[in-house]
């Protein structure tokens, strides 16, 4: 494998698809308030997403790689890293270069909607800047910031972010999105962290498979996955949610199989794996399906 080769896959293309899909909820949320944004916005704070998310990956796997985490982690499809420096260790550099580049261009559309909507798009953007760059070397110490900093970028700063990019107001569906959002992220890395948690515990981290056990954080994963619903179904209730978007809950038996299932695979490792990657299509379809019932 080329460096190249080895940059562009420590940016874990196949799980880019989800920054994308949480700012669409933005997107969407921005017609449904019937003043469709610009073309080129909309472009931008798409790209823009998929960079951040990119940059978030790279960063990781550089500093996983320089912890020697990456050399003592079981890799599997959903969590241990794409394994592309310890194949190729030589395209470390190149790694860190792509990271900060990324980062760059996602600091560089942050100031042109800056400069278009002032003081809101700052405080958003900061705190995506401060997410990506803080996540891997200093809030994986801390069990409560590491549940909660993937939910945060993935559902408030993108979601709403996206929608100050473009123009729009801050609803109580923007609101509500954002939290549903927030739940999943949060519930994606949670899950995720499980088969990573040895590996993790010995190069120093601290995030909460490693704090309650690994049975107590299967149920923190049920709690945030069927909550995900819990807010769907009070915001239809509450008319925060347009109707249309019930159809989110065709995605939760699905949910409840891998809430009900976790707690007996935990201790089989290609049982997990397969737990592991219901999950990624159940989070993927449900926020699929949410933009779905919002754009209609």
């Amino acid at each position: 494998m080329s460096e190249t080769a080895a940059v562009v896959r420590a940016s874990r293309p196949n799980f880019l698809i989800l920054a994308p899909l949480c700012a669409g909820l933005g997107v969407a949320i921005a017609w449904q308030q019937g003043q469709p944004p610009a073309m080129l916005d909309t472009l931008l704070v798409l790209v823009g997403a998929l960079l951040a998310h990119a940059a978030v990956n790279l960063l990781n796997e550089y500093e996983d790689f320089i912890s020697g985490l990456d050399l003592i982690t079981q890799r599997t499809p959903f969590s241990g890293g794409s394994g592309a420096l310890p194949e190729v260790p030589s395209a470390a550099r190149g790694v860190l270069t792509a990271a900060l580049g990324t980062l760059g261009l996602v600091i560089t559309i942050g100031c042109y909607f800056l400069w278009q909507r002032g003081m809101p798009m700052l405080v958003l953007g900061v705190a995506g800047v401060v997410l990506v760059l803080t996540y891997t070397r200093w809030i994986t110490r801390s069990p409560l910031l590491c549940l909660l900093a993937p939910g945060m970028g993935f559902g408030p700063v993108m979601v709403l972010g996206t929608l100050v990019a473009l123009g729009a107001r801050m609803d109580t569906t923007a609101v509500t999105a954002s939290v549903i959002s927030l739940l999943l992220a949060s519930e994606l890395l949670l899950i995720n962290q499980i088969p990573d948690a040895a590996a993790d515990q010995k190069i120093g981290r601290r995030h909460l498979v490693i704090t309650l056990g690994k049975r107590a954080a299967a149920r923190l994963v049920a709690a945030l996955l069927m909550g995900s619903y819990a807010v769907i179904i009070a915001g239809l209730v509450a008319d925060w949610l347009p109707p249309l978007t019930s159809i989110t809950l065709l995605a939760s038996p699905f949910a409840l199989w891998v809430s009900w299932t976790l707690p007996s695979r935990l201790d089989h490792p290609e049982r997990l794996n397969t737990v592991l990657g219901i999950n990624v299509a159940v989070l993927l379809a449900t926020l699929a399906l949410l933009t779905v019932g919002l754009s209609l």
